[in-house]
């Protein structure tokens, strides 16, 4: 059920991307971003490929990642602002969404301060929730902004280059792989698997 769960999501985002373009990466990594654990290790991966192919450009895919990271925080930040915690925790459960994911990103913010927010947006998991601490905190919206936007920019750079740079040696490896999409969707069901059993093993 699982394997079937994690098979679909992923042709789900390759889907997306391959019918929407530009906007597909925009609407996806703005819901990576919105506080539900949608991978951006499958969405940036396979619009690099695209780009190997001449369809996309390294700079488009992680322009518009980042525009789209920046549209997904806002909605978290004014939720954690707003709604606060306890909301979060209560609804939390339907999006994956575990008391450790939380504890994590308050314990980083209230670590490192406001700079987290650039540090967050390297780092996978932590990436997803950061948005909702920084709205607890009230943290200037003009500087959230800055912050998501630059880190969210240079991870979808990174992981937009690297597939497109494994695209670029297509050739090599169709002798191994009949698509290499399958190759982006299996690395990113890796992730989704990893994160699923993380997440119920803290809800335990």
């Amino acid at each position: 059920m699982l394997e079937k769960l994690i098979v679909a999501i992923a042709a789900w985002i390759i889907a997306v991307i391959s019918t929407m373009g530009y906007g597909g990466i925009v609407l996806l990594m703005a819901i990576e971003s919105a506080c539900i654990p949608l991978p951006s290790e499958i969405i940036m991966p396979f619009a690099g490929f695209l780009v190997s192919k001449g369809e996309m450009s390294l700079l488009g895919i992680a322009l518009t990642g980042a525009i789209g990271c920046v549209l997904g925080s806002i909605p978290a930040y004014y939720l954690g602002m707003f709604g606060g915690r306890p909301l979060v925790e209560k609804f939390g459960k339907y999006v994956l969404i575990s008391h450790k994911d939380l504890d994590m990103a308050d314990r980083w913010f209230a670590t490192h301060g406001e700079i987290i927010i650039f540090i967050a947006r390297l780092l996978p998991a932590v990436r997803t929730f950061i948005a909702f601490p920084a709205g607890v905190a009230r943290m200037n919206m003009s500087k959230f902004i800055s912050y998501t936007f630059v880190g969210s920019f240079i991870w979808c750079w990174v992981l937009g280059y690297a597939g497109m740079k494994a695209g670029e040696h297509w050739e090599d490896l169709k002798v191994y792989f009949h698509q290499f999409h399958y190759v982006i969707a299996a690395v990113g069901a890796i992730f989704v698997v990893w994160y699923v059993r993380r997440h119920f093993k803290n809800e335990r």
